[in-house]
């Protein structure tokens, strides 16, 4: 497996993907997915283990700064991050 970091600063967009084999599996998927929009965090996907938002968090990025992409709009008020 090989993890590949396409960090794209000039669109403000940040991909974290594995890929590879297992046994006779391909693997190619985003494990993480952020980019910057409208002055907050967008994240777009996350796999990882403990999510990327509680680090961010612990980073001392307050809540209505995260924005939790993968959620359809409608259900983003339910969490504690920013709408959009």
């Amino acid at each position: 497996m090989e993890t590949i970091l396409s960090l794209d600063e000039e669109h403000d967009q940040y991909i974290w993907l594995q890929m590879g084999w297992q046994k006779y599996h391909r693997v190619h998927g985003v494990t993480l997915h952020l980019r910057l929009h409208e002055d907050k965090i967008w994240i777009e996907q996350d796999w990882t283990e403990n999510g990327i938002a509680t680090d961010l968090l612990k980073a001392g990025v307050a809540n209505e700064d995260i924005v939790l992409g993968f959620r359809h709009p409608e259900r983003r008020s339910l969490s504690k991050f920013a709408v959009a």
